[in-house]
């Protein structure tokens, strides 16, 4: 997940009270009523994640100074038998060397021998909505290289929906089997956020909208019926912060 910005199955409801004729404020965003969570490395395992269906782990990172090094930031091989776990990985740059691929194919071979029910490897990387065609390349790319049991995820900037070029929307769909849309920045929601997913059914692939603990939401209306919506993802916060 991006620094920036960082989607578990089943999620629950947000109410929308009224009191008279005004709206109240948006709900405030409670892990409690998810079951899907991205957990990033440093954070300490949260109550909510006993109820998780899916956690996507940050594993590390591929950093801007070296297409050669796979950094990782997790010592030790998770263990989570009660959930899916994908393998997330923080990407700042996609030309890749041979290595990396080897290093992260032979992580996800180790989660899975770990005992973990591991659904695949998901990249975060902030690819600009005019670099959709030349990521969407790389994705192709990637996934020749995944063995098949494994699924392809990547994290998306809500911009995407309304103004990414249909081709090269068209090429993900074709790649990847669901893209994690960021409705945030930093610890907050992004303003404005509902008229950008209000273009979500532009996406001809599935979806999900990740939330951040404790930001402002409110579900646009018709998007719990949308048959590409696949639920939530909240990112959890570092306790105490």
């Amino acid at each position: 997940m991006n620094r920036r910005a960082a989607v578990l199955w089943g999620p629950a409801v947000l109410g929308f009270a009224l009191s008279g004729c005004r709206e109240a404020p948006p709900a405030r965003v409670d892990p409690a009523g998810y079951d899907a969570f991205f957990l990033w490395a440093g954070v300490r395992p949260h109550e909510a994640l006993k109820q998780a269906k899916t956690v996507y782990l940050l594993a590390g990172e591929v950093r801007a100074d070296s297409n050669a090094r796979f950094v990782p930031l997790r010592p030790q091989t998770p263990r989570v038998g009660h959930a899916w776990i994908w393998l997330t990985v923080r990407v700042e740059r996609i030309d890749w060397q041979d290595g990396v691929y080897r290093n992260l194919l032979g992580q996800l071979e180790r989660w899975q021998r770990a005992g973990n029910h591991v659904a695949g490897l998901q990249i975060d990387f902030d690819a600009r909505t005019r670099g959709l065609a030349d990521y969407a390349a790389f994705l192709a790319d990637l996934r020749r290289r995944l063995p098949a049991r494994y699924q392809l995820s990547v994290t998306g900037l809500m911009d995407w929906s309304a103004n990414g070029d249909p081709a090269a929307l068209a090429a993900l769909a074709g790649t990847v089997d669901e893209v994690v849309v960021q409705s945030y920045q930093g610890r907050a929601t992004i303003p404005g956020y509902e008229r950008y997913l209000a273009g979500l059914r532009r996406l001809p692939l599935a979806y999900r909208v990740a939330l951040v603990e404790g930001g402002e939401w409110h579900a646009p209306p018709g998007l719990a019926k949308d048959p590409q919506f696949r639920g939530y993802v909240v990112f959890l916060l570092p306790r105490g912060n």
